[in-house]
Formats: C-alpha cells, structure tokens, sequence
C-alpha cells in the first residue's frame, strides 16, 4: 500500500508538467443525472483529508496519470495527506469495493458496472470517462482467415471473462450472429493462448498484449514477430465499442457535501497527472515502471512495455473530448451494446436503461473550470512517441 509521500524522483522537472495547454470545456451534456448534487456550494463541512482508489489490475501505464499524481504531489496540493491507489489482481471487483464502502472511488470499464447496478440494485455515479475510445482487440494469426466479427462463426475466440466479454458479444450481435456458434474461450492475461494455438484469435488491449504477441520471437525468422503476421480486429471499429477505465464515486455519498469536494480535488489532482503523462510519457513511463518494479503485487513487462503502454493509453484519452468528460453518443452506443449482448448461456449483461444517476459531468466540469481559473489548463491534443519494442518489453 503506498500513500501521497512524494519521493525523489529523476525525471524532468514539473515545469513542462504545470505549463499546460488551454482547451474549452464549454458545450458539454452534464450528464444523465438532472438531478444530481452540485459539486461545491457555500456548505459547511470538514474537509476529507484522506481517501483510497481502487484500480482494476496491477500497477502499469494503464494507471499512469494516479501514480503521477500521487508521486509528483498533486494529491497534497488538492488537500489530501493520504491517498492509498490500491491494485486488483482480479480477486477485486472495484465496483463492488467502492459499494461495499471499502473504497472512496474505483477505476472500472462502464459495461462492467452497469451490469452490477442492475443485478445488485447498487447505485454507483461515472464522475470521469478517463478512456474516450476502447482499447480492446480481437488478434490472429494473418492467415487465419478472421478479418471481421463476422468471421468468428465456428471459431474459438479468446477472452479473459470477468466481464471483458461483453464488447465481443455485443460485436457478435450487431452481426447477426447467435452466440452459441461461436466457442469463446477462455485465456489468461497474455498471448500463450494464440501462441500456443488454443484459440483462433486472442483477446487483447492495444496497450498492453499486442505489445506481448510483438516481443516475442518468431521461430521461424528469429526475429520479433510483427504486425505482418499479425491480423487484428478494433472493437473501436465496430458497433461493440463500449466505454472503458471510467472513474466511480458512491452515488448517495455524493449528497454529502465533503464527499462531492472531495470528488472535485481528486479529479483536479488525477487531471494534473494525465497531463504529465500526456506531455511526458517516457518520463511517466519510468515513474509507473520504478512503482511497479518495488510494489508488492505487479504484471512482470518491462520498461520498455510501460513505454509503448503510455503511448497507447494517451491515444485513448486524448481525443477531441474534454478530459475526463462522458460524452452522450459514445455512452448511449455503450449502452445500447450492453443491452443488446447476449453470451453463451444467452444471458443479457442488462435488460433496461442504467438509471440517470449513472454518469454525470458536473464533477469533471467543476475540476476542469476550477484548475483553468488557477493558470493550469487542459486540451486534448497528444504527439505520439516512436516506441520500438524489446524480447520481452525489457
């Protein structure tokens, strides 16, 4: 467990990292909530010194911008002495962590929780969409013959399950294509699946087991396998696209006036850290590779993997949104995949419309607005770095 201590750290100076580009956050739907709480307010309240985060996996990139802020000390200038980033092995489900009152918030895909709000009637808010586009992967041999979703009839198809299947069968759907044709099966969290010839196609991130399958060598050329051996099927692409690492608070906490201020900072000091990232990605990179090469519980890739991991997580959140901001078309394309996936069991990952109180933007846009009257401004543009991959991401 690490907390906000700031540590000394060789990287370049948090000059490039506090003189931040300007972007509007004007024009932005509020949210599904019309009646949500309005974050601030003249309310008398102590302060919330001390909260914990609940990530979805094990220290890496992925997580880059709360490790940034914990690290470099955005936390202490937000007002907090205490910030515990707790990791998740996958014996953790963040959304039931952050329900149970274990946690103050919890990074977790938005299809994921959904269908926890309706199958245990919990009631949880998006306060930030971090991820603006899925970074999921269908990857295959190249002469495989799987170029589409529509080719997986009769094929095994790879999956992690813990509810990473759902943009699978949500593609599936939109295809026409009855569940029960397709075997999906399940992987581990890396490429021995498809090495090994287990499944047809292997489900992966673009930041993270793409990068596995092109650290390893070919047998047959001794040489790094590449994306020429390679096809690779976007979920981005397809109508199973669904919204991913999202920030969640306790929907009722939120009408405690500490616990939405407390929401605010947080989001301030995570915004501040993505822009770092954003603006230094080797330099993040190194930061998440020195946490994760000392923390107790971490996915053994190297430094040059959470180099190339940086560069794809970047991709995925700077897009022409405001940072952090829920956009109505990408959550309702969300929401109508999860309505229409059906898997194996022909089970629906949900049956109804999430409640309104499912996602609001009144807490990113307080943050955004607030961080822009203090000289720290955001913008959505990100250059990406030339990465060249490693035998093992070392």
């Amino acid at each position: 467990m690490r907390h906000s201590t700031r540590r000394a750290l060789t990287f370049a100076t948090l000059a490039t990292a506090t003189a931040l580009v300007l972007t509007a956050c004007a024009g932005t739907d509020s949210g599904g909530d019309e009646g949500a709480p309005t974050p601030g307010g003249d309310e008398d309240f102590e302060p919330i010194t001390e909260i914990s985060l609940q990530l979805q996996w094990l220290p890496q990139a992925q997580f880059a911008g709360y490790y940034a802020a914990q690290e470099l000390g955005y936390f202490e200038e937000e007002g907090f002495d205490s910030v515990d980033i707790l990791p998740s092995g996958g014996d953790i489900i963040p959304q039931d962590s952050l329900a149970a009152g274990d946690v103050d918030f919890a990074i977790a895909w938005v299809p994921k929780v959904l269908g926890t709000i309706e199958a245990e009637g919990i009631e949880l808010t998006n306060i930030a969409q971090v991820y603006q586009k899925s970074g999921t992967l269908q990857v295959s041999w190249a002469d495989s013959g799987i170029e589409s979703v529509a080719d997986f009839e009769g094929k095994k198809i790879g999956s992690w399950g813990f509810g990473n299947e759902w943009e699978i069968f949500a593609a599936m759907a939109d295809e026409g294509l009855d569940s029960t044709t397709v075997s999906i099966t399940t992987q581990d969290f890396s490429m021995n699946a498809l090495l090994d010839g287990d499944v047809d196609a292997a489900q992966a991130m673009t930041y993270n087991e793409l990068a596995q399958i092109l650290e390893v060598t070919n047998p047959e050329t001794g040489e790094l396998y590449t994306m020429d051996d390679l096809e690779v099927i976007s979920y981005e692409d397809t109508a199973g696209a669904m919204l991913q690492d999202a920030i969640w608070a306790d929907t009722e906490r939120l009408e405690d006036p500490a616990y939405r201020d407390a929401a605010v900072r947080f989001l301030k000091a995570i915004t501040k850290g993505w822009l770092y990232a954003r603006d230094n990605p080797e330099e993040a990179a190194a930061l998440v590779w020195d946490v994760a090469s000392t923390a107790e519980l971490a996915f053994p890739v190297g430094p040059v993997h959470q180099e190339w991991m940086m560069n794809e997580v970047n991709k995925l959140i700077w897009t022409d949104a405001p940072f952090g901001t829920i956009e109505e078309d990408a959550w309702a394309q969300t929401v109508e995949g999860a309505l229409a996936a059906t898997n194996q069991d022909g089970l629906n990952l949900i049956t109804a419309e999430p409640p309104a109180s499912a996602y609001s933007n009144e807490y990113i846009e307080q943050a955004l607005a607030e961080l822009e009257e203090e000289g720290v401004t955001v913008d959505g543009d990100y250059t990406p770095i030339d990465v060249t991959l490693t035998e093992g991401g070392q």
